[in-house]
């Protein structure tokens, strides 16, 4: 079901509302004969390995098959946060306790160190240490969180608190949840200006951008790698793919990608965003005291916040598990929205768009080598800090610069049997997390 023309405020626009700011910039540069490094994939972890490289360096091309920044990375809500998803899970069980403690202490590294770069590059993009806050979807929930705050407080080195539900609105401008958790280690960007002002600090140091080439291939040729694309073949000393949420090939499966070894680790997953039109003035300082992002508990999760600017809402989540466009997508999530927000029931749509996450089989973020060729991916839907981070330690690694073991680095990569990088299962995952959201709720 579309949205209403109703529900369409007057020029409404199916891209991303990030883009009325900061559209990526088409680029001129031609595709270079040879690189010493050559990063297929210009988001974020692309685009923080050129960076760390050129300061190295080493000389660095980076190539995408749209533009420099066009995909996730000018397309997320613009949540930052570091270890808060991987608090959840249990890696102690699967890879001990030792193990788990570096692997959520690296995963947390990466928050102050988005905010060291944004300080260090003098990046605008609207940053915020705002925090976060996440709404249990049940009392169950709620309980799980107050077990694992200290833990994470832990992890961050900043503090946790619970919000019981009676006292929830000094969160949230909402009665829909029971309660949750205030994480102070987390923050709000402009992800169109991020991905732009990253981009243009990695120009400034050096590495050659270059937009519209699509990498069908890597071979390895002598003791360096030919490079296959759209537009002819490029020689590279080494080679970093780092396409996360785009890896398959683009006409599904891993078949014609830059990797498909890894095409085949990573379930690209399409996430939902719809930004509403302007509020009446008090609104946003209502529905959202203290302008943190918000990241509710449900396993087919809704987050929003507040735009910059604070005059709507932008609004993201797994509104559908099979192919949809924005347009078909935006009415589901408008109606998530009013659930939580009833007063913004008569509220507009100007913009409403879609992006490709990236998860893996283990839930783990990866960086590593296959067949002489270095990857960065697997964010779990949280990539804006990690990408990043995991762009600049797989650089680190490919220049031989490491000081430590980074723990996210060579962990077994799993895959399941005959999986190709087609999710053809995620409508029957999606449907049965839909099902155990509603029955916990019903519960409840």
């Amino acid at each position: 079901m579309t949205l209403p023309s109703s529900l369409r405020a007057p020029g409404f626009v199916a891209r991303p509302y990030w883009w009325d700011a900061a559209e990526p910039p088409k680029r001129d540069s031609g595709l270079p004969a040879r690189a010493a490094v050559a990063i297929v994939g210009g988001g974020y972890a692309g685009l923080s390995a050129a960076l760390t490289l050129r300061r190295l360096g080493h000389e660095v091309v980076v190539l995408d098959a749209e533009r420099i920044g066009w995909g996730a990375s000018s397309r997320n809500g613009g949540a930052v946060s570091g270890g808060l998803k991987l608090a959840k899970t249990d890696l102690a069980r699967k890879h001990g306790a030792a193990r788990a403690d570096a692997i959520m202490a690296t995963a947390a590294a990466s928050f102050p160190f988005i905010e060291e770069l944004l300080a260090r590059e003098a990046i605008d993009c609207d940053y915020i240490r705002c925090g976060r806050f996440s709404p249990a979807w049940t009392p169950a929930h709620y309980d799980g969180m107050a077990a694992r705050a200290a833990r994470l407080a832990e992890l961050t080195g900043l503090p946790t608190r619970m919000v019981p539900r009676e006292r929830q609105r000094e969160a949230l401008g909402s009665d829909h949840y029971h309660g949750g958790m205030i994480a102070d280690g987390a923050g709000s960007l402009h992800p169109g200006k991020y991905a732009r002002g990253l981009a243009e600090a990695a120009e400034r140091a050096g590495a050659t951008l270059v937009d519209g080439v699509r990498v069908s291939g890597i071979r390895q040729e002598g003791s360096g790698f030919r490079i296959a694309t759209n537009q002819g073949e490029m020689a590279a000393d080494a080679v970093l793919v780092a396409t996360n949420g785009y890896t398959r090939g683009p006409g599904g499966g891993s078949a014609g990608g830059a990797m498909p070894w890894l095409a085949k680790r990573l379930i690209p997953i399409a996430s939902y965003i719809i930004a509403t039109e302007p509020l009446a003035p008090g609104v946003i300082d209502r529905l959202f005291p203290n302008r943190r992002v918000i990241g509710d508990s449900r396993r087919v999760l809704n987050y929003f916040r507040a735009s910059p600017d604070g005059t709507r809402v932008v609004w993201g989540g797994r509104a559908s598990f099979r192919d949809a466009t924005a347009e078909q997508a935006a009415s589901a999530l408008h109606r998530a929205m009013t659930d939580v927000f009833p007063e913004l029931r008569d509220t507009r749509v100007t913009h409403a768009w879609t992006g490709n996450v990236a998860f893996t089989f283990d839930f783990l973020p990866h960086i590593g080598v296959q067949d002489g060729v270095h990857y960065a991916a697997g964010c779990q839907g949280s990539g804006v800090a990690m990408a990043s981070w995991l762009g600049h330690n797989a650089a680190l690694k490919l220049a031989g610069a490491a000081n430590e073991q980074f723990a996210l680095d060579s962990l077994h990569f799993p895959t399941v049997p005959t999986y190709d990088g087609t999710p053809w299962f995620l409508p029957l995952v999606g449907g049965w997390y839909r099902l155990r959201d509603r029955i916990d709720r019903m519960r409840a």
